[in-house]
C-alpha cells in the first residue's frame, strides 16, 4: 500500500500551472492563488471565475490546449480536463521534466495528493485517506471544522505575538519554554477566548511568560 509523505508546501511566489479551465481546475487554481502562488492556467475556454480573474491579472491565461513543454519552469502542476489523454500526457511530461504533479481524481497519476482542509487563520488541519475516498476526507473534514472554532486562530495568533518574549526570558529552556507553553494550551485560555474576554487571556499570557521560572 503507498504511503504518502505528509508536508505543507511554501508556493508563494512560485510558478503553478493548472490545464484545464472547468469548475475544478478553478477550485485548484483559487486554492494555489490563496497561498500566493503564481498560476498560468492553459486551457481553451475558461469558467466565468477564472475568465475573471485572468481578466483582473490575478492568473496567467494561455487559451489553447495543453503542448510539451508547458509543465517547464513550474514548481507545482495540476491537471483538471476531461480527458484521459491530455491528463496522462501531463503526468508523463512533468515526471520527465521533474515537477511535481497532480491529476485530479487519478492517484496512480499523482506525485502529491491534496488533502480536505480545515483553516481557521494560520491553524491548518489536513485530512487525507491516501486518495482512497475523497468523500471520507470531507465528512472527517465537515467534524474537525465543529470542533475547531474560530476561538483557535485567536488563541494561535496570541501564542504568536508573544513567542519572541518568551524566547527572550528562557533562551536556553527549550524544555522550559515548552512545559509553559503546554501550561498555557491546558489552561482555561480557549473558553476565555470563546466568553469574549480576550483582554483577560492576553493577561494570562503575559502573567506565565512575566513569573516564569527555570
Amino acid at each position: 500500500m503507498k504511503k504518502y509523505y505528509p508536508a505543507f508546501v511554501d508556493i508563494e511566489d512560485q510558478a503553478c500551472l493548472v490545464v484545464g479551465g472547468g469548475e475544478i481546475a478553478a477550485e485548484k487554481a483559487a486554492a494555489l492563488l490563496d497561498c500566493g502562488a503564481g498560476v498560468t492556467v492553459v486551457s481553451p475556454d475558461l469558467t466565468k471565475e477564472l475568465r475573471d480573474r485572468a481578466d483582473r491579472g490575478e492568473l496567467r491565461w494561455i487559451a489553447r490546449q495543453y503542448e510539451p513543454g508547458d509543465v517547464r519552469s513550474h514548481r507545482l502542476v495540476v491537471s483538471a480536463t476531461d480527458s484521459t489523454e491530455i491528463n496522462e500526457r501531463v503526468y508523463r511530461d512533468a515526471e520527465a521534466e521533474g515537477v511535481m504533479v497532480n491529476v485530479v481524481d487519478v492517484p496512480a497519476l499523482c506525485r502529491y495528493i491534496v488533502p480536505s482542509v480545515v483553516r481557521q487563520g494560520d491553524l491548518c488541519i489536513a485530512v487525507s485517506t491516501g486518495g482512497k475516498s475523497p468523500a471520507l476526507a470531507k465528512k472527517i473534514r465537515g467534524q474537525l471544522e465543529g470542533a475547531f472554532g474560530t476561538e483557535y486562530a485567536v488563541l494561535l495568533d496570541l501564542l504568536g505575538q508573544y513567542r519572541p518574549q518568551m524566547k527572550a526570558r528562557h533562551p536556553d529552556e527549550i524544555e522550559t519554554r515548552a512545559r509553559l507553553w503546554t501550561s498555557l494550551v491546558d489552561s482555561d485560555i480557549l473558553d476565555l477566548i470563546r466568553e469574549g474576554r480576550a483582554d483577560e487571556a492576553r493577561d494570562r499570557v503575559e502573567s506565565c511568560i512575566l513569573h516564569s521560572s527555570g
